[in-house]
């Protein structure tokens, strides 16, 4: 019984002691997901407005103008660039990305994935991990973006990119991310890079009549490369806040259920400390009614 009761507050200790990590590991979630959700907030209205303002470009642009980064041809070669995290404990949030990278390749992909033509640039350490351990052709150049997370080290990944598109080493790109909602939702998305959308016309409406200045040639060449950068950014800064996210809400949740866990093992500690001392008293008890017979 003695045994018992010593295993069961060896337990208590250690939950006791895991609760204590989450808490913590909650509040240090917290306080960065405040400074990431801010950075989201301001920068995501400035780059959708730029990424609709160049779709419109592309899309009412007639045949006169050559922009290779919006050239369509057959997708021979496919680039993925995954974003996920450096760091776990943050629940689902990076096998989801994961996840939405390889039903991408496997609906949307499967003939290139078959000739071996897809190849996956991973931004966070996590995803890099497990798309390397399932087998899939991954590169680690860009991997530790989040170790120095501003704008010129992203800018490079991205400016990498458009140059093996007009390169012709891939024919289609993709970022797969996490769009942040809240600290509790997040959006996991595969969004085309390049070649840039255009916006389908809904029938009977007219082109927009853009005039530009300098001409055009000289304004999409200047724009085009810095809208794209943005985006990239963009989503990784999205990333950056889902995982916060994701860890915050994973700690807080780890936290109640250790508290659930301590609830239990502290009612089962009394009734062994309980039935220990019945069964004291019931020897002594006896002991007694012995010696008097």
């Amino acid at each position: 019984m003695a045994g018992q009761l010593k295993e069961v507050r060896n337990r208590i200790k250690s939950v006791q002691s895991t609760q204590q990590i989450t808490k913590a590991m909650k509040m240090v979630s917290a306080a960065k997901l405040r400074r990431a959700q801010d950075a989201i907030i301001q920068m995501r209205p400035y780059a959708q407005k730029l990424q609709e303002m160049l779709s419109n470009i592309v899309s009412n642009i007639e045949g006169g103008t050559t922009l290779k980064l919006a050239e369509e041809r057959a997708v021979e070669k496919v680039l993925l660039i995954v974003v996920t995290s450096d760091r776990g404990l943050a629940g689902a949030y990076n096998a989801n990305v994961v996840k939405l990278a390889k039903e991408t390749i496997k609906t949307k992909y499967h003939t290139q994935f078959a000739k071996g033509n897809i190849t996956i640039w991973n931004i966070g350490k996590k995803g890099y991990e497990s798309l390397t351990k399932s087998g899939y052709k991954t590169d680690a150049t860009h991997k530790d973006i989040y170790l120095n997370l501003k704008f010129e080290t992203v800018q490079a990944a991205a400016q990498a990119a458009m140059k093996a598109f007009e390169n012709n080493e891939f024919d289609a790109i993709e970022i797969v991310y996490s769009q942040f909602r809240n600290a509790a939702t997040q959006t996991f998305v595969s969004e085309q890079f390049l070649p840039i959308p255009k916006i389908v016309a809904k029938a009977g409406a007219k082109k927009s009549d853009f005039i530009f200045e300098p001409n055009k040639e000289q304004l999409i060449a200047e724009l085009m490369p810095k809208i794209l950068n943005t985006q990239l950014y963009k989503a990784v800064l999205d990333g950056n806040a889902s995982e916060h996210g994701a860890r915050m809400t994973a700690m807080d949740k780890a936290s109640e259920n250790a508290n659930e866990l301590l609830k239990s093992l502290k009612l089962s500690y009394n009734r062994a400390r309980q039935a220990a001392i019945t069964t004291e008293l019931t020897e002594i008890v006896s002991g007694a009614a012995a010696l008097q017979g």
